[in-house]
């Protein structure tokens, strides 16, 4: 099969579109042909060697942790699934990822596809909806009538957590850019606060819950907009202020674990319409580097998706 590899850490162009032996299942997971795979942040992260610390990888490496396919085999014990599924996941960071002609996952982190979404969109899911259900929901506990500060609201979770967030029935309060105002409007966002223009903590106060997918300064701006007891979710690195004890403010940290359930859970919600995933750009595989540079510009709508099957 072809996939990319990298065979270095470093820059996108340590991406290598080459020849690979195709995988076998073992009991319990499946082979599924790649038709599309989702391009996220932790993907150039790993690639620049960032994440050594927290997920042991062998060189080459496969990227690509969002995919959509089809079943092609199935290992021994498997019965949820049959040969010529539909199917969406994120799959285990440890392993291979999706950025290759097939994937072998393991069952349990395996779900069937949104019937609604061809392939592309479909992979555009996983990583970045189950990050924002993770967050807001297991980790922020964020309930009817509440208000929620979420940032980059444009962005490949953004847009994801503004249309859960919204269908929560919370109040939903973005930072975007001008242009954009509208667009996450579209997808429920009550508040869409222009950051180029203004200093969020200066619009916005008493916030039951930040949803931090910026960090840094960002970040650290973003617990003055909290109300008492409230709770700053960030799916970056965590600095508490001295302050938080006293006002009794909570934090969590959110990295994203795969979860078969949560994602048949999205696929019922996509094909209701309650949820919709944006793709705002679409590269060939073989043009992973070109994707990788896309998506560190940092001002992408929506998801960047790898087509694998034309």
């Amino acid at each position: 099969m072809k996939a990319i590899h990298i065979h270095q850490f470093g820059g996108p162009e340590v991406l290598h579109y080459e020849d690979a032996p195709c995988p076998v299942p073992d009991a319990g997971e499946v082979l599924i042909r790649v038709h599309a795979a989702g391009v996220n942040p932790v993907d150039w992260k790993i690639r620049e060697g960032r994440l050594q610390g927290r997920i042991t990888h062998h060189l080459p490496l496969t990227l690509g942790w969002d995919v959509a396919g089809i079943i092609e085999q199935l290992g021994a014990a498997v019965s949820q699934f049959k040969v010529g599924d539909a199917v969406y996941a994120r799959p285990d960071m440890a392993r291979d990822g999706a950025y290759a002609e097939y994937i072998v996952v393991r069952a349990s982190e395996v779900a069937l596809k949104p019937e609604s979404l061809d392939f592309i969109h479909a992979a555009a899911v996983p990583l970045s909806a189950l990050t924002a259900w993770q967050s807001l929901f297991d980790a922020g506990k964020l309930e009817q009538g509440q208000r929620v500060l979420i940032h980059a609201g444009a962005g490949g979770v953004g847009h994801y957590a503004i249309q859960l967030a919204h269908w929560k029935s919370a109040h939903v309060i973005t930072t975007t850019s001008a242009r954009n105002a509208d667009f996450v409007r579209a997808l429920g966002a009550a508040e869409a606060i222009d950051y180029t223009g203004t200093r969020f903590e200066d619009a916005v106060r008493d916030v039951d819950m930040v949803f931090d997918t910026v960090g840094g300064e960002v970040q650290q701006r973003s617990w003055q907009t909290l109300k008492k007891d409230g709770i700053l979710v960030s799916i970056l690195a965590l600095t508490v202020p001295e302050e938080a004890p006293q006002q009794g403010w909570r934090s969590a940290y959110v990295f994203v674990q795969p979860n078969a359930a949560q994602l048949t859970r999205m696929a019922e919600l996509i094909d209701a319409g309650k949820v919709k995933p944006v793709v705002g750009n679409v590269f060939p595989l073989h043009e992973a580097s070109k994707a990788h540079t896309a998506l560190q510009s940092g001002h992408t709508r929506g998801k960047i998706v790898l087509r694998v099957v034309d």
